[in-house]
């Protein structure tokens, strides 16, 4: 029998699996209906939520958990986003789970300094 993961565990393995470049794992972890609003945009759906997290991976180096918290089916993951293109970010991620599934994700952060790495690349 499988265990379902934990909101917890699940944030782990996003953000590793993110940080690895892994989009299959991710898939997994996110819900066919998954829900995202963040400072650079929004998504509707899995294959929109992946394609946010494929071009923000485009630079990411590292992400630098500081701490996360995890309450029955909610957990926020405070790190420094760091960017090849900007410098870290302080990020808070709030993630909601429903049966195993990522379902709803908020992310804020100041988007500034990726905006101007961003426009400086093109």
């Amino acid at each position: 029998m499988t265990r379902t993961k934990t909101a917890r565990e699940l944030a782990e393995t996003y953000f590793t699996a993110w940080e690895e470049g892994d989009f299959e794992v991710l898939r997994g972890l996110l819900a066919e209906d998954v829900d995202f609003v963040g400072a650079l945009g929004t998504a509707s759906g899995v294959e929109e939520a992946l394609a946010g997290l494929r071009g923000l991976g485009r630079v990411l180096e590292k992400i630098d958990v500081k701490v996360r918290v995890a309450e029955g089916d909610e957990v926020i993951t405070w790190f420094e986003l760091h960017t090849s293109v900007a410098p870290p970010a302080p990020t808070a991620n709030w993630m909601h789970v429903e049966d195993g599934k990522v379902t709803r994700i908020r992310v804020t952060f100041d988007p500034r300094g990726l905006l101007a790495g961003f426009e400086r690349r093109n």
